[in-house]
């Protein structure tokens, strides 16, 4: 069976429409002011999260008798997608997957920050409210503002990505205590949906990175030759596009997977876009040169935030985890029996073809 990844015309429409308000409420500059902060990581700015609010970035996928646009995981991939490539910071996945759930989620109205175990949060000091997917079914923690920290006795904790507050929570609200409420929804769905939104952040990173690449081996010249006649800078910039495009086929499949079949569609989807992230703004920083180590290029954001998204929802080790004993289940069950050279032998394979 083939699929056919092309755009719809209402797909490109809404991709484009938010490409425009992002270049119009969230520029370069704006992003460099943040990330140049001396007061430290800022909170979301409530005027651009009303401003998606008002898109329907967070109740895209709601039902229309809801106030959403009755949309799926594809098209939400795609609005992500364009989040990541400016850098957009906040906590968007868990707003996003809130909507519906927690009370002006959906408008942009509300700031809601996830946790499925113990350990870093992000914007956890701004968020209004706390989703846990700790268990079997969602819970949310209301907060009052600025109060989650000392309500889940969290501490701030350093981060490699300036744009991005952490804090450290070294344990979750046991369901009992009745500090957090259930609400109808599954919190394995929702980690997956996480861990591939994540991932379409990571593929318009990537992908803006080739751009900034290609951009800079046009424009910049040495020894009387643009930078981009050399065949050293041509490979670095074909093997950057080739990660990205390889990323987007696997975050793009994965996002037509439902139920928790398609939890190794995401892992790989995860790992790839994970890789193309940070191997990207490491190989545009090499075709940079000595420029790219510099504060003012914005290739060191990506890294960062690159970095940061890594080792959220779905870390490469635990997507190599599942993969592995997908791998090693559905080898247990090839026709000539369980054998474990034929578990071997599928995963050389899959080694071979990565």
């Amino acid at each position: 069976m083939t699929m056919d990844f092309r755009l719809t015309d209402d797909q490109r429409a809404l991709r484009a429409g938010m490409r425009g308000l992002l270049a119009a409420r969230y520029p370069r500059e704006r992003l460099r002011s943040l990330a140049d902060s001396p007061g430290g990581p800022p909170a979301p700015d409530r005027g651009l999260w009303q401003a998606l609010g008002e898109a329907g970035f967070f109740a895209l996928r709601l039902t229309e008798q809801d106030g959403g646009a009755g949309l799926g995981l594809p098209e939400a991939v795609l609005l992500f997608e364009e989040a990541g490539r400016a850098l957009l910071p906040g906590p968007l996945v868990a707003t996003h997957l809130a909507a519906g759930l927690v009370p002006g989620a959906a408008e942009g109205a509300c700031t809601v920050t996830a946790l499925d175990r113990p350990g870093p949060a992000e914007h956890l000091a701004s968020a209004e409210a706390v989703l846990l997917l700790d268990g079997r079914a969602a819970r949310v923690l209301r907060v009052s503002p600025g109060g989650a920290p000392r309500a889940l006795r969290a501490r701030p904790a350093r981060s490699v990505d300036s744009t991005t507050p952490l804090h450290l929570v070294r344990q979750l609200p046991r369901p009992p205590d009745g500090s957090a409420t259930t609400v109808p929804a599954d919190a394995s769905r929702l980690c997956r949906e996480a861990a591939l939104l994540t991932a379409a952040q990571q593929l318009g990173s990537a992908f803006r990175t080739v751009e900034l690449a290609v951009s800079y081996a046009r424009n910049r010249s040495q020894f009387g030759r643009p930078v981009g006649a050399f065949q050293a800078v041509q490979h670095l910039c074909a093997e950057m596009l080739v990660r990205a495009e390889l990323a987007r086929a696997a975050v793009y499949a994965a996002s037509l997977a439902t139920g928790p079949e398609g939890a190794a569609e995401i892992a790989a989807a995860k790992l790839l876009a994970d890789s193309a992230a940070v191997r990207n703004a490491r190989d545009c920083l090499q075709v940079h040169g000595g420029q790219g180590f510099t504060w003012e290029a914005d290739v060191h954001l990506h890294l960062k935030r690159g970095w940061l998204r890594e080792g959220q929802w779905q870390s490469a080790a635990e997507s190599e985890e599942l993969l592995a004993n997908t791998l090693l289940h559905e080898a247990s069950h090839l026709p000539d029996g369980p054998h474990a050279s034929d578990a071997t032998d599928v995963l050389d394979a899959e080694n071979v073809t990565a």
